[in-house]
């Protein structure tokens, strides 16, 4: 379950490059501040996965809510 659910959100990611710093944004929209930024876009998709799995737990762990994602959700009291 959770692995489909780092699937589905990460399909909503969006990419940006920045011609300043050439580094590739990545970001998650609904998913506040689970962001990264890396040289090469693979580089960047697994920071942003690893972001987003650091983000899960957070919530979790507090029992803040966290979205559905197409139809996916993550039954918060019984992951506890």
């Amino acid at each position: 379950m959770l692995t489909d659910y780092i699937q589905a959100a990460m399909q909503r990611a969006t990419y940006r490059l920045s011609q300043d710093e050439h580094l590739i944004y990545g970001e998650i929209p609904g998913f506040e501040r689970v962001t990264a930024h890396a040289e090469t876009m693979e580089a960047c998709r697994s920071e942003l996965v690893e972001a987003l799995e650091e983000w899960i737990f957070f919530h979790i762990s507090r029992q803040l809510p966290v979205p559905v994602v197409d139809g996916i959700e993550l039954p918060v009291k019984e992951i506890l």
